[in-house]
């Protein structure tokens, strides 16, 4: 049940299949969710997901369910398909249904998926970003609202269970080790990503500045006369979309494209102007451009577009130190992006590592580190690579895993700052050892920097 569950069992039992749906848990909240299917005249089975019901010819699985859950072997052993919600929502399209410009990656989906909506609006274009952002793909399929386009971020787990998903276009953002875990190795969560791309009709976006992301490109069987997209912070090559002199421009979707360049808009533009969110607004663009979109709107979709909450949000000023909200950095990668983008920093870090080794992260921000907060179970990990690769860094380690210790952390970090230093939270992990998620950790963070800020008057 969840997100992806409940419209997936609601779409099948009103396509009049007979529906189970078997949940691990059986929480007051399961019960609820249970009890409203029940009155469907859908068959309900709390605490049980290992069986696979009798007579069942096919299985629509949340996405973050592994691979290798008993169930999902009795139904390979049955015979019987797997499929996610995506899929799902895939094959009920309707004929003549809007075209789907899909982005993936390891980090950036969310904000770039939003910024390719904004743009598809200013394009005067009816459509939602939708798929793993929270808006059930289903719901944008099956419903009454009619898209000319959508715009979907797709994560790895959607994508391995979405076996013969063929988008318009698809921008693959980065890659780095990730949910290893679920996907087992690197190999296969890449392989999982790549997905995106298969079948895809009109444009292949990969990032320049990661080669594994174009060897994707390569491998992907795609329709014939399908492009290969680049995007890159540097100057443009052919084919690609870039950056020339604080202007974003395009040299693929242009006539004489080996000579010409066509700006689309102004890195000033895009809110906030880190290097990593650039280029989610490149990748952004290239889509919007395969789709038609004319260089206006993708300028004023740019200029309309707010970041989500927790996203590096300046909280505010205190004493000539800015306080920077980055708690969606719950991974290396994400993290490493977002210290790239301030120099000096006091660094607050730390929580649940997700099997993440920290050397490459700490030795690369080594030089813009004043001093480091660490806070969270796993502190320890991202201490010893502090202590390997920024010996000279003060570190403060707290000793603590409730709410109250983001308070402490704030307030240690106000001590290490100087004016003019950034004080940033992008813990480089994952939040539940501490709180609900990560969106609860930054409200803390903000809320123990608006605290400081009353006391400095």
């Amino acid at each position: 049940m969840g997100v992806s569950g409940l419209p997936a069992a609601r779409a099948l039992h009103g396509l009049g299949a007979e529906v189970t749906v078997v949940n691990e848990g059986a929480d007051e909240r399961a019960r609820a969710q249970a009890a409203e299917l029940t009155a469907l005249g859908i068959t309900v089975r709390l605490g049980d997901g290992a069986t696979l019901p009798d007579g069942t010819e096919l299985v629509v699985t949340a996405p973050g369910w592994r691979p290798d859950k008993p169930l999902f072997l009795a139904a390979a052993e049955a015979g019987v398909p797997v499929w996610g919600d995506v899929e799902l929502a895939w094959r009920l399209r309707r004929p003549g249904a809007a075209p789907w410009l899909a982005v993936t990656g390891t980090n950036g989906k969310t904000t770039t998926v939003r910024m390719l909506a904004s743009i598809l609006r200013a394009a005067g274009l009816r459509t939602e970003a939708v798929g793993n952002i929270g808006v059930s793909l289903l719901d944008a399929v099956l419903g009454d609202e009619e898209y000319d386009v959508l715009a979907v971020e797709l994560s790895s787990y959607q994508l391995h269970w979405a076996p013969s998903l063929r988008v318009h276009s698809a921008a693959v953002l980065n890659l780095a080790p990730d949910h290893l875990d679920w996907h087992g190795s690197m190999e296969s969560y890449a392989a999982d990503k790549g997905r995106v791309y298969e079948g895809n009709t009109v444009a292949c976006v990969y990032n320049a500045a990661d080669p594994a992301t174009e060897e994707l490109v390569r491998a992907a069987d795609v329709e014939e006369g399908c492009r290969a997209i680049g995007f890159t912070l540097g100057t443009p090559g052919p084919s690609q979309l870039g950056v020339v002199d604080g202007i974003l421009v395009d040299r693929a979707f242009v006539a004489g494209r080996q000579k010409q360049a066509q700006e689309l808009a102004e890195v000033a533009d895009v809110d906030p102007p880190a290097p990593h969110n650039i280029a989610n607004a490149l990748a952004a663009a290239a889509l919007a451009r395969a789709y038609g979109v004319a260089p206006a709107a993708v300028r004023d979709g740019l200029r309309a577009f707010r970041p989500d909450p927790h996203r590096i949000e300046k909280v505010t000023d205190v004493a000539g130190v800015a306080y920077i909200d980055d708690s969606k950095a719950t991974n290396t990668h994400a993290t490493e992006a977002s210290l790239a983008a301030y120099d000096p920093i006091v660094w607050i870090a730390g929580g649940l590592a997700k099997g993440a080794a920290f050397d490459d992260l700490v030795s690369g921000a080594a030089k813009r580190l004043r001093g480091v907060v660490l806070i969270g179970a796993e502190r320890a990990l991202i201490a010893e690579a502090l202590a390997r690769h920024a010996p000279e860094v003060p570190v403060v380690d707290l000793d603590r895993t409730d709410t109250g210790a983001m308070s402490a952390a704030v307030r240690e970090a106000a001590r290490l700052a100087r004016p003019g230093d950034t004080v940033l939270l992008a813990p480089a992990c994952a939040s539940m050892d501490m709180f609900a998620n990560y969106n609860k950790r930054g409200e803390a963070f903000a809320d123990a920097v608006r605290e400081l800020a009353a006391e400095n008057g």
